[in-house]
């Protein structure tokens, strides 16, 4: 019985120290961190992939929730923090192509409320405006807060685009019923 006990204790130890230890995931040799901080909130990795026609298979891209879920309707209407990180593994040119295929992509997933939000959708491409090379990490995160999605560019703040139906439109590029790439999709949700 005392034996039993011992191995149970070894084997629990070494199941905690390999999930502890493991604190990124990697796809396609890119290392996503398995949580991000934002506004003193932890946000937990869903999924990622790189599958997606959007960004020429020139990206690997995270989605991070404050509540796991596979449901892509309910992360679109939710008013909780969130985030899409873009990590580029290839030199975009020209750039403008990005903005772009992003500009038509958020036509689609805006529908009719598209002239709501078209002044916010030029200000949100003119924020990723510029050179976009290997290794640079785009991050939209949402906050229920302002409500509004912040734009980072290898960490530094380029802006923010208010409303909760610009994140839903953002959002709803990659989880939407009709999303730019079905396959990153589901990776994104996890499945």
């Amino acid at each position: 019985m005392k034996k039993f006990l011992m191995l149970l204790t070894v084997i629990s130890t070494l199941q905690f120290t390999n999930v502890s230890a493991q604190k990124t995931f990697t796809v396609d040799g890119v290392v996503l961190p398995r949580t991000i901080q934002f506004q003193n909130k932890t946000l937990s990795l869903n999924g990622g992939g790189n599958r997606s026609k959007l960004w020429l298979n020139s990206c690997v891209q995270s989605l991070y929730l404050s509540q796991l879920t596979q449901d892509a309707d309910y992360i679109r209407q939710s008013d909780t923090e969130m985030a899409i990180r873009i990590s580029i593994t290839s030199t975009i040119e020209p750039a403008s192509k990005l903005t772009k295929l992003i500009y038509e992509r958020f036509e689609k997933s805006a529908g009719n409320n598209i002239e709501l939000i078209r002044p916010r959708l030029e200000r949100f491409t003119n924020l990723l405006a510029g050179e976009i090379k290997q290794k640079d990490v785009f991050k939209f995160i949402y906050s229920p807060v302002d409500p509004a999605v912040w734009v980072y560019k290898n960490n530094i703040l380029k802006g923010k685009i208010k409303g909760k139906d610009f994140k839903k439109a953002l959002f709803g590029i990659w989880l939407s019923d009709k999303p730019a790439d079905v396959k990153l999709k589901n990776q994104l949700l996890g499945k």
